[in-house]
């Protein structure tokens, strides 16, 4: 009786060493799998991170442009009105330059 109270001991003890054994694998298993996960989380935040400055640059990019485009338009504009109103007064010019003229003519001769 004693050796089968000995033989059930061992045998529980050999079982205690199996579930040991095999809770410290899963245990294994469970950490490189959380750290699998966390080097593919920290991946992908960094893919997303290097999308949105992307994105930022070409939004940034985009309102620079227009911004480029709206200041050349209005100089356009103000070119034609100033050159427009030059020629409005391009003939009171001509006319002063003449006179002016005559005026220093007359005057030396």
């Amino acid at each position: 009786m004693k050796i089968e109270v000995l033989k059930d001991i061992k045998n529980a003890e050999e079982d205690y060493k199996k579930m040991i054994s095999q809770a410290q694998e899963r245990r294994k298993s469970l950490i490189a799998s959380a750290e699998l996960e966390a080097d593919n989380l920290i991946h992908k935040a960094q893919e997303d991170a290097e999308e949105f400055k992307k994105q930022q640059i070409a939004d940034a990019r985009k309102e620079a442009e227009m911004r480029h485009a709206r200041i050349i338009s209005d100089g356009k504009a103000e070119a034609v009105a100033l050159e427009s109103r030059g020629r409005q007064n391009l003939a009171k010019a001509v006319d002063l330059l003449v006179t002016r003229f005559k005026e220093q003519l007359n005057v030396s001769a």
